[in-house]
């Protein structure tokens, strides 16, 4: 591939649109997850009572439900991102890919 295919390419709109949606949906759940996880580290530091407390009176504490949140929240973000891969970003990369004679 000379260098014209590549300019060519970088120039092209699709593939520009495709850089910014990628990048975008990226670093928005990347945003997410760090808020999420260090949300939970930050309570687990400054408020540890709160995360001990018993949920009605049994073994389970406040911070095994918080926990689990964490995990199952990080299963919907990566849901969230194969979602928007396979109905937006897959089709634009097979677009810009059959304009470009790849």
């Amino acid at each position: 591939m000379t260098s014209q295919d590549l300019d060519r390419i970088r120039q092209n709109p699709d593939f520009i649109q495709l850089v910014r949606r990628k990048q975008r949906l990226t670093w928005s759940l990347t945003a997410a997850m760090l808020v999420i996880y260090y949300g939970f580290v930050l309570l687990v530091a400054f408020a540890p009572g709160v995360l001990g407390q018993s949920l009605n009176g049994g073994v389970t504490s406040v911070g095994m439900l918080v926990g689990v949140g964490v995990i199952l929240l990080s299963f919907a973000l990566t849901g969230i991102y194969v979602k928007q891969t396979n109905s937006v970003i897959d089709p634009l990369n097979a677009k810009v890919k059959e304009e470009c004679g790849q």
